[in-house]
């Protein structure tokens, strides 16, 4: 039950919800990339790719000095629903 929560969590905020479905529709992104989209700040994407980390929504991979961000593989049902229709 605390995972769906986590999620839930993670994305009842507009720009983590923002992040997850430029995720979906563009496949990877890095924190750059999604502060430029967002109009935020590098510390504050990364925050917020922090949260939907911990809540199994995203995973990453560091490629020489940049960390893409990636919908996980196995994204919680929840996640995938929500994702679904947007």
């Amino acid at each position: 039950m605390k995972s769906v929560e986590r999620v839930l969590k993670a994305l009842a905020n507009r720009r983590r919800l923002a992040i997850a479905v430029h995720l979906k529709r563009h496949h990877e992104a890095t924190v750059g990339q999604l502060a430029a989209l967002l109009k935020v700040s590098f510390p504050t994407a990364s925050k917020h790719l922090s949260i939907l980390a911990a809540a199994d929504v995203v995973e990453y991979e560091r490629r020489s000095k940049e960390v893409y961000y990636y919908l996980a593989d196995d994204i919680p049902a929840v996640a995938s629903a929500i994702l679904k229709y947007c």
